[in-house]
């Protein structure tokens, strides 16, 4: 049995809202695991199982290559929650019927609960929800009855209460369903019956069990140290789990922020007092980079380059067997099919996508299955600066992934500047609280412009702002007009080579945040 708090076990089936739905269980207070359904079974024996969520999925129940679930699922004595696919699989399974709608709903859907039981415990009347579905559920099973109904759905939720299964054709997890986050705890609280003891101390203690378990009462880590929120928590746990044998390495990639190789020493060397090795490799990686262009291969080269340094740096420790790294869960989700189902790849992530096959260190990720505002809570239980916990993200590759086309030290030096214009006007007036990132991209464009009685003919660089809780979905944030004013004015006039600056305006999906 898994040393793990009670949870819940979530089949992804498929969507690229899965993830979500965990950070929904999470918010709870509530563990869970993600699995695939050849694995289900497995994963659940191994759990002390309180209860199951089946996800949706892309796929038709009656398509051939459907997913696959175990049918016994439904026979562990514990309650089910299927959404979308997941409830369309679980009522056809169990004998109903389930066809192509004649109305396809997509979007915000009115709906009206018909039984505030369940699921709908305290909800009643109509509210509204996301719907993203060709299919329904044209027949209930026996014992199933509608707790829901929409214009297009006439069971658009059921369940079964004797059995304690559950079905839900909308998606609680997105902000858009409007009592979404209700209907979860409901299932979680009231209905599997868990009592939210995932929280902080528990998770910091989880994390540093398994760093002993992978590391042992000998073995000594290097960490890549970015001085980002990521980095900087997974080196406190590192550190409080292991102290000194925790090695922590800076490089240098010439690909940083303005000012960023100071702040980092300043903070881990001399206030935290953690044992820091600075490596200067910016034009190492900058050779490397000459000539690319396309980003999937910088952010290659980038990760592979990253390991090289590392791997020649922890010559110097003798037992230097293993590699820290602050990799996330949506790291891996986009980087890699993780649990072998149908969600497709999004990117490739220097520390997920970029390992060479010859690494001769083993990897030790303390919040590979964390989310940032997980990452955040502990950071803050574990006491790091604030100013590190809510500092914005930052690529791994750094501003390669922020210069569109090929890198040169000269494109790095004009992004620097602009980059540090736009934040430092943003943080100056107190508009970055509630942002999730805000940064510059320098884009392969040169336009004309007037400059006094000069005509000049220099590069465009964007402005990204965005609002995020976890970077899985990103809404753009729209500054004030005279912070907006500021930012272009300071850039066009500080920094030489750039004449024109713009605004992104996209939010995620269908774009990604950073721009490659």
């Amino acid at each position: 049995m898994s040393s793990d708090p009670r949870g819940v076990l979530i089949v992804d089936l498929g969507t690229q809202y899965t993830q979500l739905i965990a950070r929904r269980v999470r918010e709870a207070g509530t563990w869970c695991q993600i699995t695939i359904p050849s694995k289900a079974l497995e994963a659940a024996a191994g759990m002390d199982l309180g209860g199951i969520i089946l996800s949706g999925g892309p796929s038709s129940v009656y398509d051939d290559d459907a997913p696959v679930v175990p049918e016994e699922l439904l026979q562990m004595d514990v309650a089910v929650l299927g959404i979308c696919y997941g409830m369309q699989w679980m009522c056809r399974t169990l004998g109903g019927e389930v066809k192509a709608s004649d109305k396809r709903e997509y979007g915000r859907v009115s709906m009206r609960v018909v039984r505030s039981e369940g699921p709908f415990r305290d909800i009643g009347g109509h509210t509204v929800v996301w719907m993203s579905h060709g299919d329904s559920v044209a027949a209930l099973p026996a014992g199933f009855e509608t707790y829901a109904e929409s214009e297009d759905c006439p069971s658009a939720a059921a369940g079964d209460p004797a059995r304690n299964l559950w079905g839900v054709q909308f998606h609680p997890e997105v902000s858009h369903s409007v009592r979404g986050r209700e209907v979860l705890d409901n299932f979680l609280t009231h209905i599997c019956g868990l009592q939210g003891d995932w929280k902080p101390d528990s998770i910091v203690d989880r994390e540093i069990a398994k760093i002993h378990q992978i590391v042992g009462e000998e073995g000594e880590v290097v960490l890549g140290l970015s001085g980002g929120v990521d980095s900087s928590v997974a080196a406190m746990l590192l550190n409080k789990a292991i102290g000194p044998r925790l090695h922590c390495i800076f490089v240098d990639n010439g690909l940083l922020r303005k000012g960023e190789r100071e702040a980092v020493e300043r903070e881990f060397k001399e206030h935290l007092g953690m044992d820091l090795v600075v490596v200067d490799a910016g034009k190492r990686f900058l050779d490397k980079l000459a000539g690319v262009t396309d980003p999937e291969r910088k952010r290659k080269i980038i990760g592979n380059e990253f390991v090289e340094v590392f791997r020649e740096e922890a010559k110097a420790f003798k037992n230097a067997g293993y590699l820290g790294q602050g990799t996330l869960y949506p790291d891996v989700i986009e980087s890699v099919n993780v649990h072998g189902g149908n969600t497709a790849v999004i990117k490739s992530h220097h520390n997920v996508g970029g390992l060479p096959d010859d690494l001769d260190m083993e990897l030790v990720e303390p919040l590979r299955e964390l989310f940032k505002d997980e990452v955040r809570t502990i950071g803050r239980f574990l006491g790091l600066d604030g100013t590190i916990v809510d500092r914005q993200p930052f690529p791994g590759p750094g501003l390669a992934v922020r210069i569109i086309g090929e890198v040169t030290p000269e494109k790095v030096a004009l992004l620097q500047e602009a980059d540090h214009i736009c934040t430092t006007e943003i943080e100056k007036t107190g508009e970055h609280l509630g942002l999730w990132q805000y940064f510059a991209v320098l884009l392969p464009v040169q336009s004309v412009g007037v400059m006094g009685d000069h005509r000049t003919y220099e590069n465009a660089c964007a402005l990204r702002i965005v609002e995020s809780a976890d970077g899985m979905t990103a809404d753009w944030g729209y500054l004030s007009r005279e912070t907006l004013q500021s930012i272009s004015s300071k850039i066009i006039n500080r920094v030489r080579g750039i004449n024109r600056v713009v605004l992104d305006i996209s939010s995620k999906p269908p774009s990604t945040i950073e721009w490659e």
